[in-house]
Formats: C-alpha cells, structure tokens, sequence
C-alpha cells in the first residue's frame, strides 16, 4: 500500500475513500445489512490502506455511510420505479458505486466530479452508454449540458454540500431551479452540533484529511427554504432511524443519542418554479 501523500487527491477529495471504506467492511461482514461488491472490488485493488480508517473513526461514521447508501438506494429505487428512464446526476460522486446497485437497465446516469477525481475514478469503473463522466465542478454550469432529457430527473449528492458556504449553497439550488426545475434530490446534512462532532472526527484521521474542514450545518430541514424559497421537503429523517433496530441495545443506546442531537440526516426535495 502505498502511503497517502502518494495518492492524486488532497484535503476535501481524499474523503471519498471513507464512504468507499464504509461500504467495503460491511459488505465483508457475515451477516451484512448492505453489499456492495464493486466496493470491496475496488478496496481491493486501490493503492491505499483503507485499513487506517478503522483505526481512527468510530463505529458510528462507519454505520453513517451505510445508512446514508441505504437510504438513496431505496429512494432512488422507488423514483426509477416510477420514471423508469429517468435520469439520475451523482453530483461529487467520488468513488460511489450506487449505479451498480440500483441500475434497471434503461436508467441513465451521470457521474459529476473534479477532473482530478474522475481520472482517478476511471482507474476503477467504467463508463458505459447509460453511464458517463462529467470532469467539471457543480459550479461550471455548462454541465447540465450532459443531461439529454429534462424531464425525471433526479440528483443525488453524498457528502457534499456541508463543505459549501451559504452562498455557495444559494449558488446552487438557483442553478438547479434554472436548469432543472422539478429536479428530486437527495441529500445529507447536519446539525450545528454535528458538524462540531464531524470536524473532530476528520481531525483523528490523518495529516491530510484533517484539512477538509466542514462548514454548512442546518438544525431544521424547514430552514432549507431560507436557501431557496422554491424547494419543498418530500422526506427527511435521522440517519441512523431505520438502521438502529437491527443491533443491541447498547448500540442502538448509542446510535439514539446521535438522532437526538440530529448528528447527521438524510433529505429528499423537490425543486419546483
């Protein structure tokens, strides 16, 4: 393995090894609640010691990236069951896997990042005629380009947005309205304190990481509309709600007292003229 200054990818970049992390070891589980078997491919080959990240984050960042991965793939599960050949845009997509989990075989997808990640992603999946890579920034709008039918579509964005400032984030949803309006997107967030919690957990993990500072936090899912006036809440929920049941109580205990705080959450929203 080689060592992470090594890697192509710095500070903010870097991070999308942890949710690639998360999915592998679970996935590797005997009695796993998610697989993914193009995650633990490429935690197999990829040229880091993923292993690291054991070491220094807690069980409840793991389970958050499982939660969170679950809870897309249900919901853009039952969009594409609706709007079979909808587009899906997988804005900051990192190493994500989901299209090999959710793909119905009419599906099109787009897969949205840095050229510095997407020639780092190409390492490790392929583009296909359904699925392609777009090497700009969510603020180059010349993006949405990409996108040939404008109508059901639905963007997903993972660990994305908290690193945004406010005005960044107005910058954005105005682009969405603008571009797509009627878009579903999908997205995580935090709350003042989980954003506190989440940057001392960045700080435990390596030299590198530690520089990836999260900034955008939001208490209440209402307050979105301070963002943009246009978008309504289709769903939101804790994110470890639906996960917690299924283990001991200490751990359930545990993963309670995270909800209460509003540590992290997971939306689903529209965004209509």
């Amino acid at each position: 393995m080689i060592e992470n200054a090594d890697l192509p990818l710095k500070n903010i970049q870097e991070t999308l090894l942890l949710p690639l992390w998360g999915r592998a070891i679970e996935s590797k589980k005997k009695k796993p609640l998610f697989i993914d078997e193009k995650a633990v491919e490429i935690a197999n080959h990829i040229s880091y010691d993923l292993s690291k990240f054991s070491e220094t984050l807690n069980k409840t960042a793991h389970l958050g990236f499982i939660a969170r991965s679950m809870y897309y793939d249900d919901q853009i599960r039952k969009f594409i069951k609706e709007h079979p050949e909808a587009t899906i845009v997988n804005i900051g997509c990192g190493l994500d896997t989901t299209f090999d989990r959710v793909d119905n075989g009419r599906i099109q997808w787009i897969d949205l990042d840095l050229p510095e990640v997407i020639k780092f992603r190409k390492e490790y999946i392929s583009e296909s005629d359904r699925r392609i890579f777009v090497s700009k920034s969510v603020f180059d709008t010349t993006w949405y380009k990409s996108i040939k039918n404008k109508n059901d579509i639905m963007f997903m964005i993972a660990g994305v947005l908290e690193y945004f400032s406010d005005q960044e984030l107005e910058q954005v949803f105005n682009d969405f309205l603008y571009y797509c309006p009627g878009v579903e997107i999908l997205f995580d967030y935090c709350s003042k304190i989980g954003l506190k919690a989440m940057n001392k957990s960045l700080l435990k993990t390596n030299e590198i990481i530690k520089s990836a500072r999260l900034v955008w936090s939001l208490n209440n899912i209402s307050d979105i509309m301070k963002i943009n006036n246009h978008i309504s809440v289709i769903h939101t929920m804790t994110i470890y709600r639906d996960i917690k049941k299924k283990y001991p109580l200490y751990i359930r205990i545990m993963l309670s007292y995270f909800d209460f705080w509003k540590i992290s959450s997971l939306a689903h929203v529209k965004v209509n003229k």
